[in-house]
């Protein structure tokens, strides 16, 4: 006779928790390893665009005209940084283009856009805040919506003819295309502050002031900070009309001679350096956002 002896079920070792050091690495070689593949798809995309942009070029499928090489436009870039004969063989040299160097061209339309921007934050923020709490906004929203659907070659002539086709024509241009999304993110951002927050603070007996600078700002600072980085945006694509006229030097300003006199390859070289540009005043109002805000986004 045979007897069957039940053994009892053995408890599973408990997982060891992950030391202390191993859970401060792995966030950190994620974001690290996150950062490499984002860095290689943009380094990948870039280089696919080159080739691509090189072989149509040198195959002769488009007129250089139209599309001039890579070659060309980095001549271009070049030649528009640095002091060079006339014409070939000439003694006389010209100073980079139309008598001023490229990054001489940038900053003078940074200056402008940095100007028009800033007008744009003193005057949008306090009148988005105005127009939040108070009944201004019922008499004032029609029309910022209004002008925010205007586009700037729509009233650049009659700024022209207010205050000439020197830089403060420009500087008024830059600052209606900016102030829009300024004020509307203040406006925004002050609706989206929960009425029971406020009240909290006022029921502790701070006043209405102290209420906007501890509550209503804070929380609105977020939308703010969106509203300058597109507002920002609007001011670069204005750029070039409100260069139009008179803009020389300004990057906008040599970017549409150049079309004039069709230089396709200080075309793109301009195009080439706005684009970067505004990327890199993005990145640097991202960083920014982080710091102001470091809570937006982890909730």
């Amino acid at each position: 006779m045979s007897s069957t002896h039940a053994t009892a079920p053995r408890a599973a070792a408990p997982e060891r928790p992950p030391a202390q050091g191993e859970r401060r690495r792995t966030p950190a070689k994620s974001r690290r390893r996150a950062g490499l593949r984002r860095a290689a798809l943009h380094l990948t995309s870039f280089s696919v665009l080159m080739l691509i942009w090189w072989a149509v070029t040198s195959a002769g499928l488009v007129r250089p005209l139209y599309l001039p090489g890579p070659g060309a436009v980095w001549e271009a870039f070049v030649r528009a940084n640095t002091d060079h004969p006339i014409t070939e063989g000439s003694d006389r040299m010209v100073r980079g283009a139309q008598n001023h160097y490229l990054w001489e061209h940038l900053l003078a339309s940074l200056r402008r856009i940095a100007i028009g921007v800033g007008l744009a934050i003193a005057i949008g923020i306090p009148a988005g805040l105005l127009m939040a709490t108070t009944w201004l906004g019922t008499l004032l929203e029609p029309y910022l919506h209004f002008l925010r659907s205007l586009p700037p070659l729509a009233y650049i002539g009659l700024l022209m003819v207010w205050f000439g086709i020197g830089d403060t024509s420009k500087i008024w241009l830059l600052l209606l295309a900016a102030f829009p999304p300024i004020a509307m993110a203040t406006i925004s951002g002050v609706r989206s502050v929960k009425e029971d927050q406020v009240n909290a603070v006022r029921s502790l007996g701070a006043s209405r002031r102290q209420a906007l600078t501890s509550v209503v700002l804070p929380a609105t600072l977020p939308e703010v900070l969106t509203g300058i980085r597109v507002a920002t945006g609007f001011a670069w694509t204005t750029v070039v009309a409100a260069e139009i006229a008179n803009g020389i030097p300004g990057i906008g300003g040599l970017a549409y001679l150049s079309g004039q006199k069709l230089q396709s390859p200080l075309v793109i070289a301009c195009i080439i350096v706005i684009g970067v540009a505004a990327i890199l005043i993005d990145l640097g109002l991202k960083s920014l956002e982080k710091v102001l805000v470091p809570w937006r986004g982890k909730a």
